[in-house]
């Protein structure tokens, strides 16, 4: 069922993969070959662990070849500092180009970010996009007219008039507070039998941000949708969100504005040491 190989001849018997495996259901006896008893096959997570830790390209499993993985070194990640200035200089962006990203660079994106964890590995996300500027400008004319019907028929909280005051402002001046003019939006959802599905949705969300502001894009955390989704719940259908998963959105494009420094923030949490 997992097909679970180990070449002899690159094998080295060290037992990492016995080791690492999160389920335990790797045995090794000896200097014999790691395996995996077909009774034991059930608790594999599919987390390619074993194909991943093995120092000699001798493992396979699920039919992955490890001569198709990117060999990992520390010459090809990056460093703290790197990441630091990432973390650092991210912003959220409200001020995008009126052009379309590189489809290829999009796939990259979702591809990589399909590598964010989720828990026991479950993997139950769905990734949305709207990859075209079109696409995005008949949503903004679906939600603009919605939240006005909506409104009509006094289905808008009041705890949630800044959707009105959004329509508002993009009636009289043209100003997109809902959209504010991004091209593409990626919506994650998650099944919810899976172990924790808002936190998946959540840590897909935080990778594919700091991933596409390191290609050069800008995003923004997409609340906005969230509130327009529960005044308008039939709009989840129309943008396939099964009722009861969890999901968030976020906004991405080209960026019209940079920064041009951090901002200076490093005792905004709150911090606190625990004893025991």
């Amino acid at each position: 069922m997992l097909n679970f190989r180990v070449n002899d001849e690159l094998g080295n018997r060290c037992g990492l993969c016995v080791i690492d495996c999160p389920s335990r259901i790797i045995e090794q006896a000896g200097k014999n070959l790691p395996q995996i008893a077909q009774d034991k096959e059930v608790g594999c997570i599919h987390c390619q662990h074993c194909l991943a830790v093995c120092p000699t390209a001798a493992i396979s499993i699920h039919g992955r070849n490890p001569a198709d993985s990117i060999p990992v070194s520390a010459d090809k990640l990056p460093g703290f500092e790197k990441m630091e200035m990432l973390i650092r200089a991210r912003r959220s962006i409200r001020h995008y180009k009126d052009c379309n990203v590189d489809p290829a660079l999009i796939n990259k994106l979702l591809a990589t970010v399909s590598n964010a964890p989720t828990g026991a590995n479950s993997r139950k996300l769905t990734f949305r996009i709207i990859d075209d500027k079109a696409v995005m400008q008949r949503l903004r004319e679906r939600v603009l007219f919605g939240l006005k019907a909506a409104n009509e028929a006094g289905r808008i909280p009041e705890h949630f008039s800044y959707l009105m005051n959004a329509v508002q402002a993009y009636d009289k001046f043209e100003a997109d507070i809902i959209f504010r003019n991004a091209p593409h939006a990626l919506i994650v959802s998650a099944s919810p039998d899976a172990p924790s599905p808002g936190e998946d949705v959540s840590l897909a969300l935080a990778y594919f941000e700091l991933l596409a502001q390191s290609a050069g894009l800008g995003t923004v955390w997409w609340g906005m949708l969230k509130m327009a989704l529960i005044v308008m719940p039939e709009l989840k259908q129309l943008l396939g969100i099964p009722e009861g998963h969890a999901y968030y959105a976020m906004l991405f494009g080209v960026p019209d504005i940079r920064f041009a420094r951090t901002v200076q923030r490093d005792n905004a949490a709150k911090v606190q040491r625990i004893n025991l």
